[in-house]
């Protein structure tokens, strides 16, 4: 019997797995840009530090962590979400104290929930964000929720829209829980089991609920902004306003509260349709947490963060056909004749990478008819032809597949010859209206090397 995935997981293959690392490359560079910094903690967590961290009334831990005891007896989860795993680093490492706040971390990889796989959802599946933590400014909100905006923006998507609420100070939600236990108390026994169990833990759940026949109920809630305290309109004024100046566009949503209990104060997502017009909801979101970090056992330190669900934005952007470039493609393709040609080529293939070139290279004794075809199938630009004359003559013949034209290099003056060749073809910044930019990256004479990065905007 055939081995099949696990239901819920999806394998990563080829023009996919590159549009996964071209994704996370610009999350990484954007972030990077400011001023975050890359952290990495274990999949594997002990049960509370999401069961405290998270909260006991999130569908997260209520219903879907993979959680079970090792060998010693200990509860252990594979990790549902980031952010409370990211709070046990810091403070099990103490980085609040050893550097400057807030703390700027960013974090990319797999994350486990147990449910229900649909567009864009799997039950593994990887997450690309950000925590500032250690601050406690509006303007804090605001630059995290433009990296976010900047992120979907350098990665093509144009019409996100942006939906924010805040959900106030501690005040604020305690006095909008009583308002709410007392809203639904007359309701909550013709509602579903999830919301009646929400009433109980925290009442804010209930109006994240999806269930069509509770949301006519739902709809009439008392406003959280009708509890909000002098400070957390203050607050919440000040993100708004600053959004409008960084022309930011966004829409107020007085019933988002996000479905994990950490949240305070401003929360938000990116909503997204696709061209091909399917819906995907929010592709990503965050929001401010106030007391998250002492609740995990370390200092009363508040922060804000978002992330991504990377699969949900790799099929957005194949919705739009934003993944045209991300095929793999050869520089050269090393095609020797005969067994005698073979070891010779494979010191020019080594050369040719060691110059930081993409090669490939044929070990099959086929017609030479046939390594074309496969040059052509690899999206090689150049052949390398080494038959007996050349190994003899210390030289191969390269052969441009894009316009048929060959000529022949010696093995002392490849590189500066292939050098030369990419100057010519590929470098965008030598290309009439393509302006080089501060970083491409060439050597101190104003050499081209191979590998030169452009922004979008000059030329990529």
């Amino acid at each position: 019997m055939a081995t099949n995935n696990v239901k819920g997981t999806h394998d990563v293959i080829a023009t996919e797995a590159n549009a996964y690392s071209m994704v996370e490359s610009v999350m990484k560079s954007l972030a990077e840009l400011y001023g975050y910094n890359e952290v990495r903690s274990p999949v594997l967590e002990y049960t509370e530090v999401f069961s405290r961290g998270v909260g006991q009334s999130s569908d997260v831990v209520r219903k879907e962590m993979y959680t079970f005891d090792d060998k010693g007896g200990r509860s252990v989860t594979l990790r549902p979400e980031f952010t409370a795993g990211i709070m046990r680093l810091v403070i099990q490492n103490k980085l609040y104290a050893t550097n400057e706040l807030p703390l700027k971390l960013y974090y990319c990889g797999p994350v486990f929930r147990y449910e229900r796989p649909q567009l864009g959802r799997y039950r593994q599946f990887n997450q690309f964000g950000i925590e500032s933590i250690g601050h406690d400014s509006p303007y804090n909100d605001v630059e995290a929720i433009a990296l976010a905006y900047s992120i979907l923006q350098s990665l093509g998507l144009e019409n996100v829209t942006i939906k924010i609420n805040t959900l106030g100070d501690e005040e604020t939600r305690n006095n909008y829980r009583t308002a709410l236990r007392a809203y639904f108390e007359p309701h909550i026994d013709n509602m579903c089991e999830d919301c009646k169990s929400r009433f109980e833990l925290n009442p804010l759940r209930i109006l994240d609920c999806k269930v069509d026949e509770d949301r006519p109920i739902i709809d009439k809630a008392p406003k959280v902004s009708d509890f909000l305290s002098e400070a957390s309109k203050a607050r919440f004024d000040v993100v708004l306003e600053s959004l409008d100046a960084l022309g930011i566009p966004f829409e107020v949503d007085d019933a988002l509260v996000r479905g994990l209990d950490y949240y305070s104060e401003t929360v938000f997502e990116f909503h997204y349709q696709s061209l091909k017009g399917n819906n995907y909801g929010a592709i990503g979101a965050g929001g401010h947490y106030g007391k998250l970090m002492k609740d995990l056992g370390g200092p009363d330190y508040p922060g804000i963060g978002f992330s991504f669900g990377i699969e949900r934005i790799i099929s957005v952007l194949s919705d739009d056909d934003l993944l045209q470039n991300v095929e793999s493609k050869l520089d050269f393709y090393v095609m020797p004749i005969g067994d005698e040609s073979r070891q010779f080529a494979l010191g020019v293939a080594t050369i040719l990478r060691s110059a930081g070139y993409k090669v490939d290279m044929c070990f099959d004794n086929i017609k030479m008819g046939n390594m074309f075809k496969r040059a052509t199938n690899k999206r090689a630009k150049y052949a390398v032809i080494i038959g007996e004359n050349e190994v003899k003559d210390n030289k191969v013949v390269l052969k441009d597949l894009e316009v048929q034209t060959q000529f022949e290099a010696s093995i002392e003056e490849l590189v500066d010859v292939v050098d030369d060749l990419f100057d010519q073809d590929e470098c965008c910044c030598k290309k009439e209206g393509n302006e080089h930019h501060e970083g491409c990256c060439h050597n101190q004479e104003g050499e081209h090397h191979h590998g030169c990065c452009h922004n979008k905007k000059e030329g990529e």
